[in-house]
Formats: C-alpha cells, structure tokens, sequence
C-alpha cells in the first residue's frame, strides 16, 4: 500500500513541476498552505435540521485506538437527523501531543497514508452511513449535526490506517432523531420490467463506447430513466463528483489540491464516444489518496431519443485498478477491473440509497455482450445484463 500512495504522491509533484509556468506560481501557492487542524464539510450532508423533530434514541460508544471502525447498530433513513458530541483523546507514537476528535493538523505525510477519509486529520472522529463497501466517510468532529442523505448503517471512526495503534479513547454522545418528512423519499422497488425496457430499444443503443477513431470499448452496462436535473440530484446525493472536464487545468487543480492535502476526485476522464459524440457527464467515487491510481468512475450520454416520453441516460461504469500498456500507442493507461459487473452492481447499490430511485431492474438484451477487450487492449467480462434505474417523482424537485 505504501508503494501505491507514495507513487500518486510523486505523481502529482511530477506533473505540478511539468506544467506550472514558473517557480514564482508554485511559490504562491503552496505559500498559501497551512497547518490548520482539518475542518473537512459533508457537503452533502450539511442540510440544515428540522429541530422540532422528536428524538428516537440516544446512545454512547467508547471508541479505542485499537480499531478504525464502530458499528453502532443504528440504521437511519433518507431525511433522519442525528447529533454526534465527543470528548477524549489519542496519542499516536509519532506525534508530538495528543489530538481531540477534531484529529492532528495535516501535514505532508498525510499524501502517504491511507486514511479512511483524507480531508480531515489524522485521528479525527468520522462516520460513514451504508454498505461499508460503498459508503463515504466524512468528518464529525468534537460536535456535529447531520441530516442523513441515505438508508443505510451508521458507523463511527476513527480517521486512521490500519496499522496505527494510538493509546486513549473517545465518548461519543449520540443523539438520533426523526426523519424530515417533508421531502417525499422511496425504496427502490426491484422490478421484473420496466415499461420501454426492451429489445427494440436496445437496436437504437449501441453495445459499447469507443473512442475518438472509432476503435469499442467499454460495454453500456446501465440506463437511467430521469431528466437532467433528477439525474444530477442522484448522483450528488449518492456522493459521486462530476467529474472537470479541461484535462489541462484539471491536471494542475489536482496537484495543488495534492500539495494543500486536500482529497481531488475529479480527476480528468479522457473522452469516449457515444451517438457521435464525447460524454456529457462524467462522475467519480474513489480512495481520495489513490485517485489517479483507482477510482470507481462512470461516463453518461444523453440519449437522442426518449422512452414513453422521459429522458434517456445512457452509462457505462468500470473501476480502474492500477496502470497497464495502452496497446494503441505502447503509453500508460488506467487498468479497468475486468469484472465490469461488480461496477454496474456498485452503480445500483449507491443510487438506490439515496432515496431518489423508484424502480430498478436489470435487462439481458439479444445476443448479449459477455466477454470483449476495451479500446486499450484491455479484456473484460460481464453476464451481459444491463441495470435500469427509473427515478422517482421527488428527484425532479
């Protein structure tokens, strides 16, 4: 692991010395970066609560340096608010005091450790609300309020790698309440079909992107059912980022954000082609510290027809793992997992979660797509189904 973080770190030194136009630029900026104590925002948790809401439960947990995570054994749903307030301390070998929940100040080393959450410091309390596959931690802090986004388990942390072992521990008050009804919220309900969903509209989709020569790649594994707006609330609120679209600029947003630790996921895609023409959305989730290494990404075509009268989404999602020979030009290119069904099924559990998905299904097509090789030479396999997420009323508002 240590290798993979510390080859990102070089990474983003290389290309900031490559492309900043001079060292007085450089000297700007990184004048600009500070060891203030992480203060990281849940930007898509920082709806403000409903304070009439009647408490549900209340509960304390001792989190030790032993371990990163705490199940707490709550589930909450779409609209649930909880209160979180902790006391104590920790004590890593290596440090040169003690740290509160709100974590150490950041500093250089943080671009080499694989922290749960790498906006906020080492030590820091954290959660994350999910499938602790899928799940994005955020800070918390010495006291936070949260209004969950999503159904899914509450865990608590601490913002640590796995081989630290601090001594001390924190108590954490916490407080939940009940959901905010007054945004309508839905549970995906699994559908055997959807009304549209059939062969004759796959004639019109093509089985896979390409690129810019026209060379197939990546299979369509997904469909979204949603205008522009439900299909951007979704994603936001599932925690995906859209992804910059400047290659240039983005390149050098992203190794300033390294130089000032702050995690950068949108890192560019490069351009692929669908209906003629080059993605309109781009969206990433991914280990903020191996961004330019491994990320689950995604790139979304709208498509030039609709279905019984709604926006058509056309996706198609893989997770790049690591660097292989691009067999185009011998040049380096990312290495998708060749599994690309675990990254259709990462799609589906992230999107359903959030409380904005109405239906979900899954098609086989005729003549399904089960084994081919990407653009770059690179092989991957699926069961040839494609996912179908039809989003609900309240996505639109």
């Amino acid at each position: 692991m240590a290798m993979r973080t510390g080859f990102v770190s070089l990474f983003s030194f290389a290309i900031l010395f490559l492309i900043l136009p001079s060292p007085d630029y450089l000297i700007a900026h990184i004048s600009s970066i500070g060891a203030a104590p992480a203060t990281a925002s849940i930007p898509k948790l920082a709806a403000q609560a409903n304070t009439s809401a009647k408490q549900s439960l209340s509960r304390e947990f001792t989190l030790d340096g032993s371990k990163v995570w705490t199940d707490t054994g709550i589930t909450l749903e779409p609209g649930q608010r909880f209160v979180v307030t902790a006391t104590g301390t920790l004590r890593y070998s290596d440090a040169k005091a003690d740290n509160g929940p709100g974590g150490l100040a950041r500093g250089f080393k943080d671009l080499v450790r694989n922290l749960p959450d790498n906006e906020s410091g080492r030590g820091a309390l954290i959660a994350s609300i999910g499938d602790p596959d899928v799940a994005q931690p955020f800070f918390l802090g010495a006291n936070k309020d949260v209004v969950s986004p999503i159904s899914g388990k509450l865990s608590l942390g601490i913002n640590q790698s796995s081989g630290d072992t601090p001594t001390g521990s924190y108590t954490v008050k916490l407080e939940v309440y009940a959901a905010d009804l007054s945004t309508p919220r839905e549970i995906a309900r699994q559908a055997t079909s959807i009304t549209g969903i059939d062969n004759d509209l796959f004639t019109k989709i093509p089985r896979r992107i390409g690129d810019k020569a026209g060379n197939p790649g990546d299979m369509v594994n997904f469909l979204i059912l949603g205008n522009e707006h439900a299909m951007k609330k979704v994603f936001t609120t599932a925690g995906w980022v859209h992804v910059d679209a400047d290659v240039k600029s983005t390149i050098l947003l992203g190794a300033i954000a390294s130089l000032e630790k702050e995690s950068y996921l949108t890192m560019p895609m490069s351009p692929l082609y669908l209906f003629g023409r080059p993605q309109d959305y781009g969206w990433a989730h991914a280990e903020p510290v191996k961004v330019v290494e491994s990320r689950n990404h995604l790139r979304l075509w709208k498509a030039p027809f609709t279905v019984n009268g709604q926006m058509l989404w056309v996706g198609a999602a893989t997770h790049d793992i690591g660097f292989e020979r691009d067999q185009r030009n011998n040049g380096l290119t990312h290495k998708i997992d060749p599994d690309i069904d675990l990254e259709r099924d990462y799609v589906e559990k992230t999107l359903s979660s959030t409380g904005l998905v109405a239906e979900v299904t899954h098609f086989l097509p005729k003549d399904p797509m089960q084994e081919a090789k990407t653009a770059t030479g690179g092989s991957f396999h699926s069961d040839g189904q494609v996912l179908v997420l039809k989003l609900s009323d309240s996505a639109t508002n």
